[in-house]
């Protein structure tokens, strides 16, 4: 039995510690500032209030005024926090962590600086401890197709474990892993984290479609939008290899569960597509985050307005070039300037050719 310290009751934080409560694991859930009333519906009723399902009886529920005692004698610590809390997470831990301890993180983005240099959230995790402690823990991340509500159902999922220490990645994933909890393990650290990050922002782009029908007065159509959000899901899978290669990941990992499958269960629902959708009705981003409620978090965005911003430094910079990430630098236009969508369609795919779509001129027709 493996002793679990959770920081963030979360719908994912606490939907993974249902495979660790089904594997006889001691599971400590423990909530952050914001997750007071989670922790006392689940205190009082063992339902957690976000995923609608009772956790599991072993499973121990605290208020983070509690963190010292859920961290005693801990082995694995889960940080369950979104992108958007990482850093207040690291701080949390520089004061509960010990050495020897295994961390291992769920949030999806990244971080740039002034010169648009990027970097992959558990960096920033990280770097909150003290270096002579930082070096004594092991530092891995979730990454995958991994919807929360299905894992705490006990659906089939397949994830990856991702980080530096192959050793430590394979006692993560003996700990994780059930007949319904599927892991495997990659060193490709970086690559990993950037698929993660990105997806969401191209999830959010094949959301464009359906909006786009509804604004054309086509949302009863037999014939949908597939063919637009295929294309969009294409080039986004081309370019997160792009930043793979960039930034020295391994590009294969852009076409695996980390990538392309994340991909794929992100764009197939959920608040990135929601919003993207409407974008795609005739919204700016800002009037569309309206309408869903300022409160929601929207990671996607969050990552276009980086990635985006960080992509044009780099442009000027000569570090890419002019044409690399076209439907990024679209996205950025929409979400981190709030203008109107246009899809540069015939920058996709490396430049569409022009020959064989211009029209001869009659010159150069036979006689």
């Amino acid at each position: 039995m493996t002793t679990i310290a959770i920081l963030g009751s979360g719908i994912m934080g606490s939907a993974l510690s249902v495979p660790l409560a089904d594997n006889g694991h001691d599971v400590r859930l423990v909530g952050t500032h914001l997750d007071r009333e989670i922790i006392d519906s689940v205190k009082a009723t063992g339902v957690h209030p976000g995923l609608q399902v009772k956790l599991p009886d072993t499973v121990r529920p605290y208020q983070l005024e509690d963190a010292e005692a859920a961290f005693q004698g801990a082995e694995v610590v889960l940080s369950g926090v979104n992108s958007f809390g990482v850093s207040w997470a690291g701080e949390q831990l520089a004061r509960l962590l010990q050495p020897g301890m295994q961390v291992i993180a769920i949030a999806k983005g990244m971080q740039a600086n002034e010169q648009g240099d990027l970097r992959i959230l558990p960096e920033v995790l990280m770097e909150q401890v003290p270096a002579d402690l930082r070096q004594r823990v092991s530092w891995s991340a979730i990454v995958g197709p991994s919807i929360a509500g299905e894992v705490a159902v006990r659906r089939h999922t397949c994830v990856i474990f991702a980080g530096r220490d192959q050793a430590a990645l394979d006692r993560l994933a003996a700990t994780f892993r059930t007949d319904h909890y599927h892991v495997w393990t990659s060193t490709d650290f970086v690559g990993s984290e950037i698929c993660a990050a990105m997806k969401n922002c191209y999830a959010l782009s094949v959301g464009f479609a359906e909006g786009t029908l509804e604004r054309q007065g086509e949302s009863d159509s037999p014939y949908r939008a597939q063919n637009y959000e295929a294309s969009l899901f294409g080039q986004g899978a081309i370019e997160i290899g792009q930043m793979l290669r960039l930034l020295g990941g391994r590009p294969e990992t852009a076409y695996g569960l980390a990538g392309v499958g994340d991909m794929y269960v992100t764009s197939a629902g959920g608040r990135n597509v929601r919003v993207g959708r409407l974008i795609g009705t005739g919204l700016t981003f800002s009037q569309a985050h309206e309408r869903l409620g300022r409160h929601v978090t929207l990671e996607g965005a969050a990552a276009i307005r980086v990635i985006g911003a960080a992509i044009v430094k780099l442009t000027e910079r000569g570090v890419v070039a002019p044409t690399d990430f076209p439907l990024m630098r679209a996205l950025y236009e929409v979400i981190g300037k709030d203008r109107q969508l246009e899809i540069p369609w015939s920058s996709l795919f490396g430049g569409e050719p022009l020959a064989g779509r211009q029209l001869e001129s009659p010159a150069d027709k036979p006689r």
